[in-house]
C-alpha cells in the first residue's frame, strides 16, 4: 500500500491500489453515530439474529467508504475530487471481517482530468461490493 498522490500525468490504464481493513464493532457503532443510521440489523444482535442475515452486518456505506479511502489517499490520492460513484452490494460484511478494497484505472481523459476507476471490495476472495467511480484527478499543472 502506497499513500500520497499520483497526478494525472503519471496515471496509466491498469494501475491499481488497495487496502485491507478489519471491520470492528467500534467501526459499526461509530458509523451509526456519524450517519445517524441506527438500523437494528447493524447494532442489535437480538434483532439481527432473526433477519435474512442471521446476525449483525456492517452498513453498506461503511464498506463503500473504504473505496473512498483508496481513492482519496492512494489512487489518484490527495486532491482528488469525486464526481460520480456507482455501487452494487453483493454480500454482507460482518463484524470482524477483513475487507479488501481495490481500485483500478480503467479509463483516462487527460484533457478533462477525468479518470474512471473500477472499484470492488471483497472478504476472503468473495466480492461483497462492486462499482465504478469517476474522479477529477490532481495535476502538476495546478500545483
Amino acid at each position: 500500500m502506497r499513500k500520497g498522490t499520483i497526478c494525472i500525468e503519471d496515471l496509466e490504464i491498469g494501475l491499481s491500489r488497495s487496502l485491507d481493513k478489519q471491520i470492528t464493532d467500534e467501526d459499526i457503532r461509530m458509523f451509526a453515530e456519524v450517519s445517524t443510521d441506527h438500523n437494528p440489523v447493524h447494532v442489535d444482535d437480538n434483532y439481527a439474529r432473526d433477519t435474512i442475515f442471521a446476525g449483525r452486518i456492517a452498513h453498506g456505506m461503511l464498506t463503500a467508504g473504504l473505496i473512498s479511502a483508496v481513492i482519496g489517499e492512494q489512487l489518484p490520492g490527495h486532491g482528488t475530487v469525486y464526481l460520480e460513484q456507482s455501487l452494487r452490494f453483493l454480500a454482507p460484511v460482518r463484524p470482524n471481517d477483513i475487507v479488501h478494497a481495490e481500485v483500478k484505472v480503467i479509463d483516462i481523459d487527460f484533457s478533462r482530468r477525468r479518470v474512471r476507476l473500477d472499484c470492488h471490495c471483497s472478504v476472503k476472495d468473495k466480492k461483497v461490493l462492486v462499482g465504478e467511480a469517476t474522479v477529477l484527478a490532481p495535476s502538476r499543472k495546478f500545483d
